[in-house]
């Protein structure tokens, strides 16, 4: 049993994985900033943590982290405001990495996208630029901050049926269910062999078990 705390806990992905973990015995805490979700989070299976990500310190949220054996970093902007993209995909899940190093929560698993990284060949005019932009700033300060983390990079996210089979050997983004995207958090965190490392995902034919462990 793991206590494992769920920045974004409202996000269509979290919604999906706190049943997950909450069914196999983890205590799961979502962080939510609107606390007229709070209800739907606890029919999740999660404890509700009414917080804003965007505005709290490294001080604050170490206090939220604290006394969890792991984090989940699914919390976004939702796209549209450059600067607000910046301000929670970039700087708050960097504030979030400094206050889990500060609470001592070694495990940290950052759900990001296929393409992420400072080559994502986005151009500047496109409204996706700040947040491929963000994302690439976030996932290259995790891995070089010290936690156990795990970078998840899906393809497109559909709302299709979880079919538990993906294809973690794709060379191009094609497209993944949110159910097999929340299944291969769970996954990750049951296993210390995907530490460090950044698992790029479609939908697929392989068991998702096997396939985080290939």
């Amino acid at each position: 049993m793991g206590r494992i705390i769920v920045f974004g806990g409202h996000g269509k992905i979290a919604l999906l994985t706190e049943p997950l973990l909450a069914d196999r015995g983890d205590v799961v805490t979502a962080v939510i900033r609107n606390p007229d979700h709070a209800e739907e989070v606890r029919a999740a299976g999660a404890t509700p943590l009414v917080a804003d990500v965007e505005r709290l310190g490294v001080a604050e949220l170490a206090e939220l982290v604290s006394g969890h054996d792991a984090v989940v970093w699914s919390a976004g902007a939702g796209g549209g405001d450059p600067e607000r993209t910046r301000a929670v995909d970039r700087d708050a899940a960097i504030r979030s990495m400094e206050a889990a190093m500060r609470a001592g929560v070694r495990r940290y698993v950052m759900v990001s996208y296929f393409g992420a990284g400072p080559d994502h060949g986005v151009p500047p005019e496109n409204p996706f630029f700040a947040y491929a932009e963000a994302k690439a700033a976030a996932d290259e300060w995790l891995r070089a901050c010290g936690l156990d983390w795990t970078v998840l990079a899906p393809s497109a996210l559909t709302l299709e049926a979880p079919s538990g089979r993906i294809d973690p050997f794709a060379g191009s983004a094609t497209q993944v269910s949110r159910g097999n995207v929340a299944r291969v958090i769970a996954a990750v965190l049951a296993d210390d062999t995907t530490v460090h490392r950044t698992l790029r995902f479609n939908d697929g034919e392989l068991p998702i078990a096997e396939a985080v462990a290939a």
